[in-house]
């Protein structure tokens, strides 16, 4: 297994926020971790970068080919940060940098951890910009946050977490501010580039209607415990924890519905 978390427990002002979470994901694999609002999802994910807010703590163990990263110090940090682990967040409006070009922001890994020149980082940014499908690269590596749509600041975000090629991509609640048709793309595209890339993905929601289109098993939290783990077709036709079915319930009254018995 290429990435392990194992016995996950944070606090947060001496109260347990996310207790005794363990999961693996092979090389190349798609995992979900899905959960109500408060489960301990994206603190999760900030763990695992030594992002936690400030007063937070964290026990456990977290290794990416047998490297512990949990208690590695920033510096070491900002090295697997990008390179070995990308991570696109929920809202890209605050995650972009308003005063920065788009390609600017793309290219910032990229002059990070493989320390190429400017030229070459603009022709790689046009080509990762291509990658994820934004309209007109060249020119839209020019322009800046505000003069894009939602679904293109997504993309973006998309493209900055894939600059590096890392070995796993993070996804959290990426798919959330946009509307349906937008929300069907960006899945489509995280569907597409994890296969050609060859990362592992780790994809985090409230959604089992949209987990199902983009993992194979899944994790479910509630109250920041592990209730259920499973391929995410058991989970959608057998959940077996109360939190489980009201995340059914809500999947089948939006665009899933359970298949007929046989």
């Amino acid at each position: 297994m290429s990435f392990m978390v194992s016995e996950l427990t944070i606090s947060i002002g001496g109260r347990t926020v996310v207790d005794d979470v363990s999961f693996t994901v092979p090389d190349g694999g798609r995992f979900g971790i899905i959960g109500e609002s408060g489960s301990g999802k994206s603190l999760t994910a900030l763990a695992i970068l030594g992002l936690l807010p400030e007063g937070a703590t964290a026990t456990g163990s977290i290794r990416l080919d047998g490297r512990e990263l949990l208690g590695l110090r920033e510096r070491e940090l900002a090295r697997v940060r990008g390179a070995k682990i990308g991570m696109v967040f929920q809202e890209p409006r605050t995650a972009l940098n308003p005063i920065r070009t788009i390609g600017r922001q793309i290219a910032e890994p990229l002059r990070i951890h493989e320390g190429i020149g400017r030229s070459e980082a603009r022709a790689r940014t046009v080509e990762i910009a291509r990658l994820v499908a934004l309209p007109d690269p060249e020119t839209i590596v020019t322009r800046y946050p505000h003069q894009l749509s939602g679904g293109q600041r997504q993309r973006v975000g998309i493209a900055i977490a894939l600059a590096a090629r890392p070995r796993i991509l993070i996804a959290d609640e990426p798919t959330t501010a946009l509307d349906v048709t937008i929300q069907a793309e960006i899945l489509a595209l995280f569907d597409r580039i994890v296969d050609s890339l060859g990362s592992s993905l780790i994809f985090i929601t409230h959604d089992l209607a949209v987990l199902q289109s983009v993992v194979d098993e899944a994790m479910v939290l509630g109250a920041g415990r592990v209730v259920e783990s499973a391929p995410i077709s058991d989970l959608l036709s057998r959940p077996s924890s109360p939190v489980t079915r009201r995340l059914v319930d809500a999947a089948r009254a939006t665009s899933w519905t359970k298949p007929e018995q046989p």
